[in-house]
């Protein structure tokens, strides 16, 4: 019998989204043992910060990418949205299942919607790009930072720190916790981060046998919207340190792409789209970043 060992954070999320892969595994490769590494990672272990000021997202990757490493593990599962947007060396991404649902979700135990939040409301997220549209819609409001896991901003939201908070639609709903969304926060109004709601499979670029069994989950549809999006993300010089949004998304052999660059801090932003044939994503996400640039994105990534 095979052996296949992921790499996991510890967090129910990222445990449902690893268990989720496994099952997927299994069911492509009859035989197949799927077993879970879960591993602790400083992205996870440091919560008083933002992750724009420790680093970026990128650490909730390290640990697992050392397991690969060393072997201790063949693989590792992580949220897409996660993953930086120039893999380490050595490292690839043989397949991204197909996406869930890629919105925003705005949760509040008293208020509808961010349109019905009172004066002064306080909201909580951690999030540069999350902030820079609240801020765009809703000058008036108080933006708090909320880090931990989904249950964790969850419990202090009905503990009364907050008046709402906006999380990401898939985490909730993989948790079992759709009731919890009261708006779902979309475009053209509100754009997700680039790749949010995909899970992607990274692996060892040198073991085409574990890249063999995991790209049997690859979905080129997904792939095709979110390569868009990265690319136009990479061009930008993207990462948690800037509020970068951009959703693509496909029409038969059409892919439009929508993105913003914005400021956490008062709300000003820019905002560009395009469309392109959908075998060449990574040229229209390179279009739409210079149609933001020429629109002064480069002043507010540098603010």
């Amino acid at each position: 019998m095979t052996t296949l060992r992921i790499a996991t954070r510890k967090s129910p999320l990222a445990l449902w989204q690893t268990e989720h892969v496994a099952e997927r595994l299994r069911a492509a490769h009859p035989g197949l043992r799927v077993d879970l590494v879960p591993l602790s990672t400083r992205g996870d272990e440091i919560l008083d910060r933002s992750l724009a000021a420790i680093g970026g997202k990128g650490l909730f990757l390290k640990e697992l990418e050392i397991a690969m490493q060393r072997g201790e593990a063949d693989c590792a599962v992580h949220s897409l949205k996660d993953v930086p947007m120039t893999l380490e060396p050595g490292f690839a991404l043989p397949a991204i299942l197909a996406r869930a649902d890629h919105a925003d979700a705005f949760v509040s135990n008293r208020f509808d919607d961010i349109d019905a939040l009172p004066q002064n409301a306080r909201v909580g997220t951690s999030s540069l790009r999350r902030q820079a549209q609240l801020h765009a819609l809703r000058p008036d409001l108080e933006l708090l930072d909320l880090r931990g896991n989904v249950n964790t901003r969850l419990a202090k939201l009905d503990a009364g720190d907050y008046d709402a908070i906006v999380l990401a639609c898939a985490g909730l709903q993989r948790l079992g916790f759709d009731a919890r969304i009261r708006t779902r926060l979309d475009a053209p109004r509100w754009l997700p981060a680039p790749a949010q709601g995909a899970i992607a499979i990274e692996t060892r670029d040198d073991d085409p046998r574990v890249a063999s069994l995991c790209a049997a989950l690859d979905d080129a549809g997904t792939r095709t919207r979110v390569a868009a999006e990265r690319a136009m993300n990479r061009a930008l010089d993207g990462s948690c340190h800037v509020p970068v949004a951009a959703l693509a998304t496909l029409h038969g052999d059409t892919l439009h792409l929508q993105g913003l660059v914005g400021s956490a801090r008062d709300g000003r932003h820019v905002r560009a789209q395009a469309e392109g044939p959908a075998d060449a994503p990574e040229a229209l996400g390179i279009a739409v970043a210079e149609a933001l640039l020429a629109q002064g994105a480069r002043r507010l990534i540098d603010d």
